[in-house]
């Protein structure tokens, strides 16, 4: 297999991934998306992967820039501090966008659990 598919595939089922998450999110979220999505799922196969890496694609843009904006507004000399104080790095509290990286880790943490126990379900 060429490499150059090989990654094209990895990177693909990742952004499938990621877009089938924030289509379950969505769907958690409003009850108009929800339909929306459920009428997408009926369609053919190959159209919702389409669809699902491009949400994926899009979600990982997204995430990209706000990340890249988060470093960016890192200030210059923490690197600096937390090597002289290690405790400090330790009692910090997350700042606000931190808090909210984290708590929406754990949400698509949960609904990839929800995810398994409802196909184990099926099966």
């Amino acid at each position: 297999m060429n490499p150059d598919t090989l990654m094209q595939s990895l990177q693909t089922g990742f952004r499938v991934t990621i877009g089938a998450a924030t289509s379950a999110i969505e769907s958690l979220q409003d009850a108009q998306k929800r339909e929306e999505n459920l009428e997408t799922f009926q369609q053919d196969w190959n159209t919702i992967v389409e669809k699902l890496a491009e949400k994926g694609e899009t979600t990982e843009q997204e995430a990209r820039k706000f990340v890249d904006s988060l470093m960016s507004q890192k200030p210059e000399g923490t690197s600096e501090t937390n090597a002289t104080n290690p405790e400090s790095s330790t009692t910090a509290t997350p700042t606000g966008a931190e808090a909210e990286l984290l708590d929406l880790t754990n949400q698509v943490a949960t609904l990839r659990q929800e995810l398994e126990r409802l196909r184990e379900q099926k099966s």
